[in-house]
């Protein structure tokens, strides 16, 4: 090792050192009271990934976010494998000379107040935005924005809204993000996000645009081990996390990020650096030096103590942005079932931008609609207000005037976002495309539970494209999913309420039922709040109340549905505490006249 390198090592090491020694703190209140900050997030979910968006520019839900729960990046979708801790913007640059840095990830080991500093403002469409394909909208910032992907979300934030003790200066910027997602294969593994840089105040010099990654690769159900490998491919300027064989996580495969730099240009004609070293922080001279060094870090595992987990920097530069211009560039989230398949896609993102992403699409979304039976649901997709079997495809190469060919219907018992089993496919007869089995309009699924969830959605699907034997193109499953619970229709009156099951086993175990009957909650996790008995046999309109068998009152429900007789509980007093076993009293009162018929049930925990 040279005197250079072991010079940049040690500086490396004592910087990440002296990160690390400072606890990172969140304030209570903040953002400061009186910032009336418009905080939102979306999700990507069209396609076989599912991601979380704030207008933040992160990827994430930490610290004054309005999004909860932990999992962010789900792939496949409904898989629970998680495939990101974060990932946002870094924007370094210079004002007239003095090195800044802008930042949009979550954690910085010596803020008090997460690393934050990207925000909307107060306005109400500085929001996240939600379209679908030919969507227009009126956006103050971008009007009339017509979208091209199956899925766009939109948002803007600004790194001068708040003055932060622990920012150095902003660049006083606004970045308009637009990312996408497609429904359908081949690009239904990958996201895109656009970027828009827009000088406010000051000309910017050597700026180095950059995105971080923080990946924490997550099987569903396992614990993480620190065996992922994290390195750079410089044939496509792209970062990638990929988890190594053993420890009993194994993951489908790898996850990536591309950075295009803006349309037309050379990439060869810009500095690459890629950094797997240094985990993002406040200091602004450090970490501009760090994001513009032109270094490419060799390939690193979790663990080695060179830093965060899974993380990396990727940049290119530098980029004059003088007020009045603006900066556009791009970064791709790819992923994929193994290395071959993680690549390929890769390489169809890098084909679709140099083909100004124009490519055939799917069929509109059939209108849905569901309706409960006795043990049976029935499921019908006529076109009413829109209708797949006549939309037209300007960007196919093969010029067919009516590319629709038919239906898929899915259903699950999981939850709206699948897993999703095939029940049908009907497509046009006698046209050498597909099963030839013809158009239907219905399906009537029997032999169901009653008052038990099931999940269903019906897609429309594409021809293939002849000339360029570009595959079927399927519109998406989650977009029109719909809920329904078979049962009997209401009685007229109370009389017949029962409980069920009763007793209730606190030892059963009710969420590994086919179908389950307790489903796991948002958190992935079984939780004791996921515990649940049914009122069945309820009056359309009526009040349920819960007693303890020394007369207390425990909860009330109120039940309001002219479709399903039964209403959920799950187990817990109107202050939100769990109950203990014992026998407990019920009363169901009709609303509309007065009758009330008492019951009890069993609970043993």
């Amino acid at each position: 090792m040279n005197k250079n390198s072991t010079r940049i090592f040690w500086t490396r090491c004592l910087s990440l050192l002296l990160i690390w020694a400072l606890v990172p703190l969140q304030a209570d209140d903040f953002p400061p009271s009186g910032e009336a900050l418009t905080l939102d997030h979306a999700f990507h979910d069209v396609g076989n990934v599912w991601q979380v968006v704030t207008n933040l520019g992160y990827l994430g839900y930490h610290c004054y976010t309005t999004y909860g729960p932990q999992r962010k990046c789900e792939y496949p979708i409904g898989s629970n494998n998680s495939y990101l801790y974060g990932g946002g913007l870094l924007l370094p640059g210079k004002v007239n000379g003095q090195k800044l840095f802008s930042v949009s990830t979550a954690w910085s080991r010596q803020s008090t107040n997460c690393a934050y500093e990207f925000f909307p403002t107060d306005a109400p469409y500085d929001s996240v935005w939600t379209l679908r394909r030919g969507q227009t909208a009126d956006i103050p910032y971008l009007p009339n924005y017509t979208a091209w992907s199956d899925q766009a979300l939109i948002c803007r934030y600004s790194d001068y809204i708040l003055d932060l003790e622990d920012q150095l200066a902003p660049l006083y910027v606004d970045v308009i993000q637009i990312s996408h997602a497609w429904a359908s294969y081949p690009f239904d593994e990958m996201i895109l996000f656009e970027f828009f840089v827009i000088p406010t105040r000051y000309d910017l010099t050597d700026v180095y645009p950059a995105w971080y990654g923080e990946i924490s690769l997550n099987p569903a159900g396992k614990p993480a081990f620190p065996d992922n490998l994290v390195y750079y491919d410089e044939t496509r300027y792209m970062g990638i996390v990929e988890d190594q064989p053993g420890n009993d996580d194994d993951m489908p495969g790898p996850c990536g990020y591309i950075v295009f730099p803006p349309q037309g240009d050379d990439p060869e004609d810009y500095i690459w650096t890629f950094n797997n070293f240094d985990q993002v922080s406040h200091y602004d001279e450090q970490e501009y030096d760090f994001t513009t060094s032109g270094i490419i870090d060799p390939p690193s595992m979790d663990g080695d103590g060179r830093g965060n987990p899974g993380h990396f920097r990727l940049s290119f530069g530098p980029v004059d942005i003088p007020v009045g211009d603006t900066l556009h560039f791009m970064v791709g989230e790819i992923f994929g079932d193994g290395m071959e398949n993680f690549l390929k896609n890769a390489d169809r993102l890098i084909g679709l931008r140099d083909n100004n992403f124009q490519t055939p699409s799917p069929p509109p979304d059939p209108d849905i609609v569901v309706t409960p039976g006795n043990h049976s649901v029935t499921i019908s997709w006529e076109p009413t207000t829109t209708d797949p079997e006549t939309y037209t495809d300007p960007f196919r190469f093969d010029e067919m005037d009516v590319p629709f060919e038919g239906y898929r219907l899915y259903k699950s018992t999981q939850g709206l976002g699948g897993p999703w089993t095939l029940l049908r496919e009907y497509d046009i007869a006698n046209n050498g495309f597909f099963t030839d089995s013809g158009i239907e309009y219905s399906f009537v699924d029997e032999g169901l539970v009653n008052n038990l969830e099931y999940f269903y959605t019906v897609t429309a699907f594409s021809k293939p494209d002849t000339v360029i034997a570009f595959p079927s193109q399927e519109s998406s499953k989650a977009a029109n999913a719909k809920r329904v619970s078979p049962g009997t229709a209401p009685p007229e009156t109370v009389g017949q309420v029962a409980v069920v099951p009763n007793p209730y086993r606190g030892d059963a175990s009710y969420s590994s039922y086919k179908p389950p009957w307790e489903i796991i909650g948002e958190t992935g996790r079984w939780l004791e709040q996921d515990r649940r008995i049914q009122f069945i046999n309820l009056p359309d309109q009526c009040e349920i109340k819960i007693y303890t068998i020394a007369g207390d009152l425990v909860n009330t429900l109120a039940h309001d549905n002219p479709i399903n007789g039964f209403e959920d509980w799950n187990l817990t007093s109107a202050g939100g505490q769990t109950i203990a076993s014992g026998i407990y009293l019920f009363s169901v009162r009709d609303s509309r006249n007065g009758k009330v018929q008492v019951g009890r049930f069993v609970v043993v925990k």
